[in-house]
């Protein structure tokens, strides 16, 4: 039987078929798209708190929906880079220095700028994880993680034409 040795992060040898540096390269990836995730949950929170108006309550029904789909994607980010022998960030200072996206005020509890802010978000989002997706099976030969990023995709893709549909 083979014994695993340590690498220099501290974690075991994978061995799963995708090079070292490739899964480094897909870890990179998936750490900006855990802080885009987690900032966006965020907004969603402060969005889901402080919205106000004639359209609080499907509004307020509607940003709850979202960050509590993507509490679990979150979760799920995480455990991916976990199962690709690396360390997830976690502290909401990484959060903020990887993240592509922008943090928010409560917009003056304004739903419309909420919705234009939030939609915005999830089609930047959906851009990010058509690239990576492509990039994680093409270049790093990392077919789960495509996979993965695919479905990823897909749950923004419905959400933002959720927010579409309420900004009509």
């Amino acid at each position: 039987m083979k014994t695993k040795v340590k690498n220099s992060s501290n974690e075991p040898n994978i061995e799963i078929g995708i090079k070292a540096n490739h899964r480094a390269a897909v870890v990179k990836m998936l750490g900006q798209l855990l802080a885009d995730e987690t900032v966006l949950y965020i907004k969603l929170r402060n969005y889901h708190w402080n919205v106000e108006g004639i359209h609080f309550q499907q509004l307020h029904a509607l940003f709850q929906e979202q960050y509590t789909v993507l509490e679990e994607q979150i979760d799920d980010v995480a455990e991916r880079i976990r199962s690709l022998g690396h360390y997830s960030p976690g502290s909401m200072a990484a959060f903020r220095e990887l993240s592509r996206l922008k943090e928010s005020d409560n917009l003056g509890g304004d739903g419309v700028l909420m919705l234009q802010n939030i939609l915005a978000d999830h089609e930047m989002i959906i851009q990010v994880l058509r690239h990576d997706l492509e990039a994680a099976m093409e270049e790093y030969k990392d077919a789960g993680t495509s996979d993965f990023l695919t479905a990823l995709m897909e749950v923004h893709e419905k959400m933002a034409w959720m927010v579409r549909s309420h900004l009509r």
